[in-house]
């Protein structure tokens, strides 16, 4: 027998809540790739980790607060926590692969793609380990399809996003493309559930696990407080905020340290400098040596 598989039980709130989710995970974690772009090579590292904690923090509650509107009908639904905690530490994991190529090898070509190809693979992932964590009477089938499609839209999304981080430039634009991440994402989340066909067992009972409202809103806190505190930290540092004119134009090349600007002193003012600082005009001035 077919079970009754509905993913909107709540209306619209649950996807436009996701949606929102997503956006902010997104958004915070550009930003943090973005700024990873513009420090030295030893403060990086911390950008690019809290970047890709941002964007797997979002993608996961993204996911399940579309599942608290998730329900099939014939069957309750509960959840297994090991599982559900494995699937956020998969997305964290390999979005961070994926952001941390992109960030210490540019936004060329091959980085873009195999960046992006792993971080859209780990949004993937985290999706259908989360769905292996649901407990139900009934055994989950999916249409391969579909399921392509679906890994399709996140490895698609997540290249657009990291080679929009790359470019490095205001808050708006990086709004903008945490608004098209998120809705890829979402995207890709209901392409996937729309491959779900839920074929149930004979016998009825409780099945193993934790139901959605005792589970899953306990665990979302800790991400979204993260996320605030995240954002909190973002909203501090004014070149995260308003980027763009005042920044050099090789810092807007993604791979260079921010003190590699320094180069890009034009010919006649380094001319200048360089009859400064070595031909002296009074003999009494102290040489480079001597300082």
């Amino acid at each position: 027998m077919q079970g009754t598989v509905d993913g909107f039980s709540y209306g619209l709130v649950t996807p436009l809540a996701a949606y929102l989710m997503a956006c902010l995970g997104g958004a915070l974690g550009l930003r943090c790739t973005m700024r990873s772009m513009l420090v030295t090579r030893s403060w990086r590292a911390g950008w690019l980790a809290l970047g890709s904690a941002a964007i797997g923090s979002g993608i996961w509650t993204m996911h399940f607060v579309a599942m608290m509107g998730f329900q099939v009908r014939e069957t309750p639904v509960h959840y297994d926590a090991p599982t559900t905690f494995a699937s956020l530490a998969v997305a964290v994991v390999m979005v961070g692969v994926g952001i941390f190529i992109v960030g210490y090898w540019g936004a060329t070509g091959t980085a873009l793609f195999t960046g992006g190809t792993l971080t859209g693979l780990g949004v993937a992932s985290m999706h259908y380990l989360g769905m292996a964590g649901m407990r139900l009477n009934g055994k989950l089938e999916y249409d391969t399809l579909t399921v392509g499609a679906s890994v399709v839209i996140a490895v698609v999304a997540a290249i657009a996003a990291l080679w929009a981080a790359g470019q490095v430039r205001g808050f708006l634009w990086s709004v903008g493309a945490s608004l098209v991440m998120g809705l890829a994402v979402t995207g890709m989340h209901y392409t996937g559930m729309a491959a779900l066909t839920v074929h149930l067992h004979a016998a009825d009972g409780t099945p193993p696990g934790e139901s959605a409202a005792a589970l899953l809103a306990p665990m979302m806190i800790g991400p979204i407080v993260f996320l605030a505190l995240a954002a909190v930290v973002v909203m501090r540092d004014p070149r995260m905020v308003m980027g763009g004119p005042g920044w050099d134009a090789e810092a807007r090349r993604p791979g260079i340290p921010a003190h590699a600007t320094a180069s890009h002193l034009g010919g006649r003012e380094v001319s200048r400098l360089r009859r400064h600082h070595c031909h002296p005009r009074h003999p009494g001035s102290r040489t480079p040596q001597n300082w």
